[in-house]
């Protein structure tokens, strides 16, 4: 007599290696193309970069203005 537990493995593993075989997987890609928009407000950081420079500069020539 064979036991369930080893007779299980047996019939799953062929089961399982067939369905694997069998399936086939298909990825497209939509209609449209994606679209990152990569609209970046830098001006913050300039403006802090100029701030800096112009008061770096005031400090140098305090005669400017």
């Amino acid at each position: 007599m064979i036991r369930a537990e080893l007779l299980k493995p047996a019939i799953l593993a062929p089961l399982a290696a067939a369905m694997i075989a069998c399936s086939s997987f298909k990825v497209e890609g939509g209609e449209k193309p994606i679209v990152v928009d990569l609209n970046v407000n830098v001006s913050g950081e300039v403006l802090v970069k100029l701030q800096q420079e112009i008061d770096s500069a005031i400090v140098a020539n305090p005669d400017i203005f």
